[in-house]
């Protein structure tokens, strides 16, 4: 039987109703990295809408790795107590909770996108950023203090994932996702354009790709047996005139991510560099990327980028092209893509009773 966007995926022991998810989208709307009433009503909304799996923003596992001093965050307890009513709202409405952990290493430490995305001093509530290389990221105003990762601050970068992903656990998600794209720490590791080391965390592919797998076997180990592990990857910096990370090294990398302990890589692209040479963002245009890694790998893929349509989304898991369909700025539009799409498709799906009758 030909799987379609209204079939089940299952990953271990857990059960996604479709393969439509909600990419993370930074809302930059906390205090502290304390969950607020607008994730609990932005990702809420998104699985009363229908949505499979409904995955946070990147949340920080540490307070140096937040992109901005607003980002949402799981570096302690508080923050969890703040998701776990969350994550219980999004699976009382048959959705999968998922969180996306994150570190946003050498691109930390800037203003909100509506405050002009620019660096921050430490008098503007800034800090000092890490990074696997000491050359920050080329911000056209002055960028915070940067230091390059002694051996003691990857290990310290580790373990605050994998306490991230306990507490993760502990307030309920079934999803834990590794990010490791869009230019932030694990990315930066990977692409020699930010990767200079010298040790065993440089240089070579191997070396290079290392502490994404050691963050990814050590969430995995904490991770329940019966739960997934994510990884999200940039498969492309899109910049084909010096050398850096491409769709070659993806394709290498992702059988090492399902060995480390990975059950789904979430493709995505660029985020690296200014320079990045960005395709035509026309409809599906990162999904080639994705296409691409499931065909040489038996790790489920996950397509994100430029997807808008039903049908093109339908078309997406039929042809085979990916396990799942990854929905960002859609889902802002319109909350309910997913009932919508089934609307479409002729799909038969639970619909919250209180909505019924505007579905008739």
């Amino acid at each position: 039987m030909t799987e379609s966007l209204f079939s089940p995926l299952s990953l271990r022991e857990t059960t996604v109703p479709n393969r439509v998810m909600v990419s993370p989208m930074c809302q930059y709307s906390t205090a502290d990295g304390v969950a607020t009433d607008w994730h609990l009503v932005h990702l809420g909304s998104r699985a009363v809408g229908g949505a499979g799996v409904v995955m946070t923003e990147a949340t920080a596992v540490e307070a140096r790795g937040r992109i901005s001093p607003h980002d949402l965050g799981i570096w302690n307890q508080e923050h969890a107590d703040a998701l776990a009513p969350v994550a219980e709202f999004v699976r009382s409405q048959g959705s999968v909770p998922a969180i996306q952990l994150a570190h946003a290493g050498r691109k930390a430490s800037k203003s909100r996108p509506w405050d002009g995305s620019r660096p921050l001093s430490a008098d503007d509530g800034g800090w000092e950023t890490v990074a696997p290389s000491a050359e920050p990221y080329p911000y056209d105003d002055d960028p915070p203090g940067q230091r390059a990762m002694t051996a003691a601050d990857v290990e310290d970068v580790t373990q605050a994932f994998v306490k991230a992903a306990k507490r993760a656990d502990d307030a309920g998600f079934e999803i834990a996702e590794v990010h490791a794209a869009h230019g932030y720490l694990l990315h930066e590791f990977l692409s020699p354009v930010t990767n200079d080391r010298d040790d065993e965390y440089g240089g070579s592919f191997e070396n290079r790709t290392r502490l994404v797998r050691e963050v990814t076997a050590a969430v995995r180990e904490v991770w329940p047996d019966d739960k997934p592990v994510f990884v999200r990857i940039s498969a492309t910096d899109w910049l084909p005139d010096r050398e850096s990370w491409d769709i070659d090294q993806s394709v290498r990398l992702a059988p090492l991510l399902a060995e480390a302990g990975a059950d789904l890589v979430d493709v995505s692209a660029g985020g690296i560099h200014p320079d990045q040479q960005i395709p035509n963002a026309g409809p599906g245009y990162q999904i080639p990327y994705a296409e691409t890694i499931k065909e040489n790998t038996e790790l489920a893929v996950g397509a994100v980028g430029g997807i808008t349509e039903a049908e093109q989304a339908d078309q997406l898991i039929r042809n085979g092209r990916a396990d799942l369909a990854i929905v960002g700025r859609e889902h802002l539009r319109d909350p309910y893509f997913t009932l919508h799409a089934a609307q479409e498709l002729g799909a038969d799906v639970d619909l919250p009773v209180q909505y019924r009758r505007g579905f008739d």
